[in-house]
């Protein structure tokens, strides 16, 4: 028996063309969807890292852990107006957060040299803390700040003594000028020793 043509009904081709539309688009932001679903989140391991300092040396979390808290404050780019208050502001006031048990960063995509590299951008401010390069921004895929402009979006990530996130703050942007003090106070918040209670 010869089948009618077309024997498709227009209801199974719409359905089918639904479901190709729907294949073609997954494929298209599947890569957007799988970021969503591995965002860090409270009590996740941090992603180790091993990233050249401003000062020169090489910083990783990993030696980190088990001995101290981190406080790890991404920045978009070195000497932009934000990225100045912000690092002025723990680079005056760092004595506040140097009163807790715990060694803190700014981090950014930029490089560690050069005239508009982070060794000099901490020469500039007398940053007392290191400022981490991290140039092929890998480090910044992995902690899920890296903006679709190819830089670091302003979040600060504080990682307990035994590597997990134990906060991130998103919001940092509206509050530049208070950074050291925000930072201080989120510390005494989590419950960061002081250096004279260890």
């Amino acid at each position: 028996m010869q089948l009618p043509r077309p024997w498709i009904s227009p209801s199974f081709r719409a359905l089918a063309s639904a479901w190709i539309f729907a294949f073609a688009v997954a494929g298209s932001f599947g890569g957007a969807a799988a970021a969503g679903a591995d965002a860090l989140a409270l009590g996740d391991p941090a992603p180790d890292f091993a990233l050249t300092g401003s000062d020169g040396k090489l910083y990783r979390l990993s030696d980190f852990k088990g001995k101290q808290a981190v406080a790890l404050a991404w920045f978009p780019m070195a000497f932009t107006s934000g990225c100045t208050i912000e690092c002025r502001s723990l680079a005056e006031d760092g004595s506040l957060i140097e009163r807790y048990d715990v060694t803190y960063f700014m981090a950014s995509v930029d490089p560690v040299e050069g005239e508009k590299g982070n060794a000099a951008f901490a020469r500039a401010h007398s940053a007392r803390f290191p400022i981490l390069s991290d140039p092929t921004k890998a480090t910044a895929a992995a902690y899920g700040v890296l903006s679709e402009r190819g830089f670091a979006n302003r979040w600060t990530f504080y990682i307990d003594r035994e590597g997990r996130i134990a906060f991130i703050d998103k919001d940092v942007s509206s509050r530049l000028a208070s950074s050291a003090q925000d930072m201080a106070k989120k510390l005494g918040e989590l419950g960061v020793p002081l250096k004279s209670a260890r």
